[in-house]
């Protein structure tokens, strides 16, 4: 995707979700950067979001990808995206996450009027080879005139 300067600012959308996204009690997802079409978000490591093995669970490593993705659309498209749904997610897991931080890079690399499509890449804290991978595309809510 060309660099374009993004249509939201990370305090925007911060602004928004303390306004407005309860669901962030529950994953304490933190946006750390937001361009045109991309994003980086980091989910906390906290006992809640372990499973059985002592590994960050799948559904967290899930969560991470579709709110980053998100994220990237809201960039993308301004903050008008921030009804934007997901209409289908598929991940694949690569290796476990163990007892670290999720960090997400996500990017849209479908960018259209109805629909938008992107990826998500999820890495355990400090390692370099990815524990995750998510691809998912968003219904875009129609621009109101």
């Amino acid at each position: 995707m060309p660099q374009k300067q993004s249509l939201a600012t990370l305090e925007e959308f911060k602004a928004f979700c303390a306004d407005e996204a309860d669901f962030l009690e529950v994953y304490d997802f933190q946006a750390e950067r937001i361009d045109y079409g991309e994003a980086t978000v980091r989910l906390p490591y906290e006992r809640k979001h372990v499973r059985p093995g002592e590994t960050v669970s799948g559904p967290a490593m899930m969560a991470i990808g579709d709110y980053t993705v998100w994220v990237a659309i809201v960039g993308a498209y301004g903050v008008m995206a921030k009804m934007a749904v997901t209409t289908s997610l598929n991940i694949n897991f690569l290796r476990a996450a163990g007892l670290n931080d999720l960090v997400c890079e996500g990017r849209v690399f479908k960018r259209g009027k109805r629909l938008a499509v992107g990826e998500g890449t999820v890495y355990a804290d400090g390692y370099e080879e990815p524990v995750a991978h998510v691809t998912a595309t968003y219904s875009i809510p129609p621009v109101k005139t």
